[in-house]
């Protein structure tokens, strides 16, 4: 691939086509390089790199392209990524704008709040369990992107608000809350792996999929877990049922979108309503 062809063809612009998910090059958004035409069906993908993290690649309508997720923690204005091509190196700039998540404010119960020692220690051991399941690159030649909604209901704006526990204030949220009555059954929106399950403080009855090259999804708060760690899964199979466990206000579905282990707005696969 010819240094010109990359300079050209890296440019960030608007991705539409139907089964890949949308661009938005904000803080938590995902950043979209088209890297050039496939030269050869035998043809490795390029390697594109960032922060240290390995960004997803994938064959599209005969060019390669890269997912590169963004942090809720990215400063605005230029960050770099690397694309590594046949022995040739070149950095890309990334114009990361600015955008203004929303401020929520939720009541719980105290005990998620104020947590005693022997909780803090769960905690932190949930966080170590979670962040393995997260943060993990299984080399595959192209994941499925094209993402179905894993429960129908009203899909809230809540990823990135900046979070307010009975006043105090916590972490950004990182993932998307869709409304549901508990029981509904909730699917895989693609194909991948059931990398992990598990009961956590503050997430609850929880299932992670892995779906090849550093993208994982995460589904919290399930009152029934309807897979076991290892199983294949297709799009629509059942992962398990809306619930109301670990910290929530009612029951619902938290879900969660991941690129090399970095949270990305859930919206960008599945849309926005």
């Amino acid at each position: 691939m010819p240094k010109t062809m990359i300079a050209i063809c890296c440019l960030l612009i608007s991705l539409v086509a139907h089964g890949l998910p949308m661009e938005s090059s904000r803080p938590g958004g995902i950043a979209i390089l088209h890297l050039g035409p496939v030269q050869s069906d035998t043809e490795s993908a390029p390697l594109v790199t960032m922060n240290g993290n390995r960004a997803l690649v994938v064959k599209h309508e005969n060019e390669w392209i890269a997912f590169i997720g963004l942090p809720l923690s990215q400063p605005i204005g230029t960050a770099t990524a690397t694309v590594t091509f046949e022995n040739e190196r070149h950095d890309l700039n990334i114009d990361v704008s600015d955008h203004q998540y929303r401020e929520q404010r939720l009541t719980v119960e105290k005990s998620y709040v104020d947590l005693s020692q022997e909780q803090l220690e769960r905690v932190t051991a949930d966080r170590k369990m979670i962040d393995g399941a997260l943060d993990n690159f299984r080399d595959i030649p192209g994941p499925d992107l094209d993402f179905v909604q894993p429960i129908a209901g009203p899909k809230s704006d809540s990823f990135g608000s900046r979070r307010f526990f009975n006043d105090q204030p916590r972490s950004p949220h990182s993932g998307m809350d869709i409304a549901a009555v508990e029981g509904t059954p909730v699917v895989a929106p693609a194909a991948g792996i059931i990398s992990a399950t598990g009961n956590f403080y503050f997430n609850g009855n929880t299932v992670f999929i892995d779906h090849g090259q550093g993208l994982v999804t995460m589904y919290c708060h399930l009152s029934e877990i309807q897979v076991k760690e290892g199983q294949p899964v297709s799009a629509g199979d059942k992962l398990g049922k809306v619930g109301k466990t670990g910290r929530v206000t009612g029951a619902h579905l938290h879900f969660g979108t991941y690129l090399a282990g970095t949270a990305v707005d859930p919206a960008l696969f599945i849309g926005a309503d």
